[in-house]
């Protein structure tokens, strides 16, 4: 069956053959003498599984990347499916089991009903805890609307299981976490890991410790230098022309020009593999400090890391960079240690490890030019601006596009009604106009989601997973392949229904639990929680729709 097929029919019985799977297997299900001490989840954000696939051949022998395509299963046809494919969308997809349309994040911001801006993990009624917070900083999975794997795990236990999230970006940990773990971000002003007031009043002594401490400091004058000798990055693109802002040549020096650390200083960790050394030896503390994988209760503990550097590389740099490749193969390395450390600490046939990713990456339309591919960048600005005044040559009414974050466009349906106008034919009329701009592939409006009236092609089945009937845009606007909506002139992005940009990889490790192999078979990352329920005998989260990845369990 090929993968459009296999997409359409799980759309369509998803819930039956998930009651199959679990039931067909639940006798086979481990003890609880067999279940994991500990399951850790790791998201690389923004890694398309055709870096993992292209560069596979350099990671180090005993490097992380590389131990789990030969001692796991790795599914080379694994999809963020959805049409919007972000930061905060595919992390809520990891250990919800479930697509927007019903968990709810449907972009890392979108607009309320007055027209402001809503980011994924605000919640003003929480703060962090000894750190500046602002309007819109993630404090909460308030807006996250479904349960997670992890709230399942400690129901199950009667809240004896930990659960413990850490990220370079708040919405990283947060929507990992769930509504009951607890969830450490780092913070950009200070380099420290913080959390927020929804968890906890006061931090443990390990992550004061771990805060007093101040490991961020020590990258001060340091270098990010290329790991391979020259010739294993021959194939790469060409160093892009340097900008005062990207200097686009190794060494990259973490440096500020106050001369000391700062909070510029700290927002260029993020950008290279500083920000996940300081995740992962954060991770390592909370392993210690919460003694997770030695549950004295004797229940299985998560823990949930989410690297965020190779995303903020990608999107300076594009993934067919030089920094790109070297910043996965610091990563390899670094995982690698991680499993060594675990190993010691726990042992690693006592932990159950999956990788996935949030979403995957395009390429800089630069570079997809010079090889002959027709990509653009679309200035999103440039665009609404030509729609309303299209619209407004047409029904006499200025601006009936209140406001765009693309590919959302929100109508002003007040003053559409107000004029007598019919919504479905301002809408059509909008979807005619932006077709015939340069670099637009697709448009679905309100009324073909709400009626059923999209085309169940993939592209379609993406986007109509992608719509939250109460919060997203009522037109949705799919660049060409290869184009993106940017207004600057460098750097790569992601977001589109394309395989580019879902297809991620999806790797599962755990000897007495799965076994080992490359799988071709179409999968998809919402089928990450349901296995992981089988396993763990806890119930799949309440909104999943994907399926028990059966091919793979011993």
């Amino acid at each position: 069956m090929n993968r459009f097929a296999s997409l359409t029919r799980l759309l369509a019985i998803t819930a039956l053959a998930g009651a199959a799977a679990l039931s067909a297997h639940a006798a086979s299900a481990p003890g609880k003498d067999q279940s994991p001490k500990l399951v850790v989840v790791m998201v690389i954000d923004g890694l398309p599984n055709e870096q993992v696939l292209r560069y596979r051949d350099q990671f180090a022998k005993d490097g992380g990347l590389r131990r789990l395509l030969e001692q796991g299963a790795a599914f080379s046809n694994a999809h963020q499916a959805h049409g919007v494919t972000v930061t905060a969308v595919g992390h809520s997809a990891v250990l919800s089991g479930a697509y927007p349309y019903r968990h709810g994040i449907i972009g890392n911001n979108w607009l309320d009903a007055d027209g402001k801006t809503v980011y994924c993990t605000e919640d003003q009624r929480y703060h962090y805890i000894d750190e500046e917070t602002g309007a819109h900083d993630g404090t909460s999975p308030h807006k996250l609307r479904v349960d997670t794997l992890g709230d399942q795990l400690r129901y199950a236990t009667g809240d004896r299981a930990k659960v413990v999230t850490v990220s370079g970006k708040d919405r990283g940990a947060i929507l990992l976490a769930g509504k009951t773990g607890t969830a450490y971000m780092y913070m950009d002003k200070t380099g420290d890991f913080a959390t927020s007031t929804f968890y906890m009043q006061s931090y443990p002594e390990w992550v004061q410790r771990f805060r007093a401490a101040r490991p961020q400091d020590r990258f001060y004058g340091k270098s990010w230098n290329r790991l391979l000798p020259d010739a294993a990055y021959a194939g790469d693109a060409p160093y892009p022309e340097p900008t005062t802002t990207n200097p686009n040549r190794f060494p990259f020096i973490y440096h500020s020009e106050s001369g000391a650390p700062d909070a510029k200083y700290y927002e260029r960790l993020k950008v290279g593999p500083a920000v996940d050394q300081l995740t992962l030896e954060f991770a390592r503390a909370a392993v210690e400090g919460e003694n997770l994988g030695r549950n004295p209760a004797g229940v299985p503990d998560l823990l949930g890391i989410s690297l965020s550097g190779h995303d903020y590389v990608n999107h300076a740099y594009g993934p067919e960079s030089v920094m790109s490749h070297d910043h996965l193969q610091q990563l390899d390395r670094m995982i690698g240690s991680f499993f060594g450390y675990l190993d010691k600490r726990i042992g690693l046939d006592n932990v159950l490890v999956v990788l996935t990713a949030d979403h995957g990456f395009a390429n800089s339309p630069e570079f997809s030019q010079a090889r002959h591919i027709d990509a653009l960048r679309i200035n999103p600005g440039t665009l609404v601006d030509a729609l309303n005044a299209d619209l407004e040559q047409s029904y006499g009414v200025a601006k009936l596009v209140k406001r765009a974050m693309l590919p959302e466009v929100y109508l002003d349906y007040e003053a559409i009604d107000k004029r007598g106008l019919s919504r479905s034919e301002v809408e059509n009329r909008a979807a005619r106009f932006l077709l015939a701009q340069p670099g637009i592939a697709q448009v679905f409006t309100r009324t073909q989601f709400e009626n059923g009236g999209v085309q169940t092609t993939r592209l379609g089945v993406l986007m109509q997973r992608a719509w939250n009937r109460q919060l997203s845009g009522d037109l949705m606007v799919v660049p060409t392949a290869y184009s993106i909506y940017s207004s600057g002139t460098s750097g790569a992005t992601h977001g589109n229904p394309y395989d580019y940009d879902t297809n991620v990889p999806v790797m599962i490790m755990g000897g007495r639990w799965i076994k080992p192999g490359a799988y071709g078979n179409y999968t998809e990352v919402v089928d990450i929680a349901p296995t992981l329920a089988h396993l763990l005998r806890v119930r799949p989260p309440a909104a999943a729709e994907g399926r028990v990845l059966t091919e793979a369990l011993r």
